[in-house]
């Protein structure tokens, strides 16, 4: 194996490790906001509840759902093609799954303080307080990250010094 070789394989063993430790953080709430999410449906309140309320609870749900799942990909990914000579492979598209994952999340948490703020105000403050959350959620998990992408290296990926 040429040197060239040896730093890119390096390169592609830190960036993997590094990216599935980040999953790792972002795993635990998730499936923490899943378990309360499935928990919400076997209260009395809930039995009660309208339908607006029970339809934005399920798609909070899917939501959340879908953040295990995209979030929790990566590492089978990596196990199943585990020394297979495919971890450039498994890079492209554990990223991809995280940058969708987080969305789901990002909405699972926005369904999440849509709902509390229905049962707790209702009305339109329930809207606001759903409105600043995904606002909340997409400028810190997504604009500001990839504006700064854009203007901190010129659009150009750089993969070496990640």
């Amino acid at each position: 194996m040429s040197e060239a070789e040896e730093s890119d394989q390096r390169r592609l063993a830190r960036n993997l490790g590094e990216l599935l430790q980040e999953l790792r953080v972002a795993q635990g709430g998730v499936q923490i906001l899943f378990g309360f999410l499935l928990s919400i449906a076997f209260t009395e309140r809930y039995a009660s509840a309208d339908t607006y309320v029970r339809a934005t609870h399920l798609v909070t749900v899917f939501f959340a759902a879908g953040a295990v799942a995209l979030l929790t990909a990566p590492a089978a990914w990596h196990r199943i093609l585990f020394r297979r000579g495919r971890r450039e492979d498994i890079i492209e598209v554990a990223n991809r799954f995280a940058v969708v994952g987080l969305a789901c999340l990002a909405f699972a948490m926005t369904g999440t303080i849509l709902l509390l703020g229905e049962i707790i105000i209702g009305g339109w403050p329930s809207f606001v307080l759903g409105g600043v959350a995904a606002l909340f959620f997409g400028t810190l998990w997504f604009f500001l990250p990839w504006r700064e992408r854009k203007e901190g290296n010129g659009g150009a990926d750089r993969d070496d010094l990640d």
